[in-house]
């Protein structure tokens, strides 16, 4: 069974319900109609127009049955979701009457219905910018508890059991934070982890990445100081975690290296999980992994939130949506 299989299947056990907030999109609705069809969520709810969903699942031959269609203009959740909206940002300056003009976005309004257990996870950016999706998820259902950075991953598939968990690993972060601090590192590795749990079902084990090994290219560099701060603070934020770093790309893979570069690492043999020092670093690298190697990447799925929420490319398929869907519903857990 591939990685979309497992997904898909696992996502039926479990039951979940999903969210999506670009309910008139073409893609969005084709790939609802695919969701209920192979019962990979309990419920799908559509925010949109009524009439205006109808009308593209009409033009394109799909079944809304079993599908919620919601519009968050004149729901009757609107006053409850605006008040619990304002009560979240009034510190920073919104109004009651502001609240319920915002919250009638289907980004807010799709993030308040996960946040208020109204559905279990929310995908979106068929037709939204990344930022738009990351604001609604960061200001209404905010980041997991003792985590203050949302991040991303890439699930890559490599086909060869030589690597990661059954040659899957967890690739991060690719697709979210540019340079990220120590703290931010820390925050990465621990979510990547619990990724890795989650999605891969393994027990993580982490290598955080950078061009120096154990301190090989010297103690001048930020860049090589940041991920060692990182180490070290995500050794004291997730004592339970198996991590190791600053390693090379191959001090990390490669167990007769590591024995050479960085030998007694306890991770030796056993990394599933890759969290890179930077972003230019986490694209290029997923990207060199998939083309050269002909690995699948699956993502960015966005991690570290206290609820899941999926981003999508605006040039995805239905049954990207589908995938991206499976994913986010096992994201969610059992209920």
């Amino acid at each position: 069974m591939n990685f979309v299989e497992e997904m898909k299947s696992k996502a039926k056990s479990l039951q979940n319900s999903l969210v999506l907030p670009e309910g008139t999109e073409e893609r969005t609705v084709i790939a609802a109609g695919k969701i209920i069809a192979e019962k990979v969520a309990k419920k799908v709810i559509l925010i949109g127009n009524v009439d205006e969903v109808k009308k593209v699942a009409a033009a394109n031959k799909v079944s809304l049955d079993g599908v919620d269609i919601i519009d968050s203009t004149s729901s009757e959740w609107n006053d409850d979701f605006a008040n619990e909206y304002y009560e979240l940002r009034k510190k920073k300056g919104m109004t009651p009457e502001q609240a319920k003009e915002d919250i009638k976005n289907p980004l807010r309004f799709g993030a308040m219905m996960v946040r208020k257990n109204k559905a279990d996870a929310m995908v979106a950016g068929a037709l939204s910018a990344t930022a738009d999706v990351l604001r609604a998820g960061l200001t209404i259902i905010g980041t997991a508890p003792g985590m203050k950075t949302a991040s991303s991953c890439f699930v890559m598939d490599t086909h060869n059991p030589k690597w990661g968990a059954d040659g899957v690993l967890i690739f991060s972060d690719c697709a979210v934070i540019p340079t990220p601090t120590s703290e931010q590192l820390a925050d990465i590795a621990g979510a990547a982890a619990n990724s890795c749990k989650v999605m891969l079902g393994a027990e993580p084990v982490v290598a955080m990445m950078s061009y120096s090994t154990k301190g090989s290219g010297g103690n001048k560099d930020e860049n090589i100081l940041r991920v060692q701060e990182g180490v070290k603070l995500a050794h004291e934020k997730f004592p339970e975690l198996l991590l190791d770093g600053e390693l090379q790309a191959d001090a990390a893979l490669i167990p007769s290296v590591t024995e050479k570069k960085a030998p007694g690492s306890p991770i030796t043999g056993k990394v599933n999980t890759l969290v890179f020092p930077d972003l230019g670093a986490g694209n290029i690298g997923y990207k060199l992994v998939q083309r050269l190697a002909g690995a699948d990447a699956f993502g960015p799925i966005l991690q570290g939130f206290a609820k899941p929420i999926s981003d999508l490319s605006r040039g995805c398929s239905a049954d990207d949506i589908v995938t991206t869907a499976a994913i986010t519903l096992v994201q969610a857990g059992k209920k």
